[in-house]
């Protein structure tokens, strides 16, 4: 399953950091973005979570929300927030119920292993729950400016 823009972005409830909770319902309202990466405190997520955090004044301006989403257990996602003073929800998608809904959890490929995991994503999400915009198999660098853009155009 996966989806498009225009759709109705899947319900969803998860755990996230500092105790708090990100569900779809809680969401609905404002526009917010939901970005899916694979795994917490490695080179590549840690670039694209302090972009977000960078961006997050402008973000803010408009009135948008930043989650971050991981098959991680909070324990590690705790950590990897403190480390990087990430002040946004990073949300634990354990049993990658969402990332299925969503259609991040793919099968991947590395020296021709293999397996499933999560494909950096990222959905700008309208004020009504519908999915104004994706990104699929993102690259890290000018991202989080990419989201910005299309947010303003909001």
């Amino acid at each position: 399953m996966s989806v498009a823009d225009g759709d109705m972005a899947p319900a969803f409830e998860m755990p996230a950091t500092k105790g708090r909770s990100v569900s779809l319902a809680t969401l609905l309202g404002k526009p917010f973005v939901l970005y899916f990466y694979p795994k917490a405190d490695t080179p590549g997520c840690t670039k694209e979570a302090c972009a977000f955090q960078e961006a997050l004044p402008q973000l803010g301006k408009i009135g948008l929300d930043v989650i971050g989403v991981s098959p991680d257990k909070m324990k590690p996602i705790e950590k990897f927030a403190d480390k990087y003073n990430l002040t946004f929800p990073l949300a634990s998608d354990e049993t990658r119920a969402v990332a299925e809904a969503f259609g991040t959890w793919v099968e991947k490929s590395m020296y021709g292993r293999k397996y499933m995991g999560i494909e950096r994503s990222t959905f700008l999400i309208d004020k009504d729950g519908r999915i104004a915009k994706s990104w699929r198999k993102v690259s890290v660098a000018g991202h989080a400016a990419e989201v910005l853009a299309a947010a303003n155009a909001l």
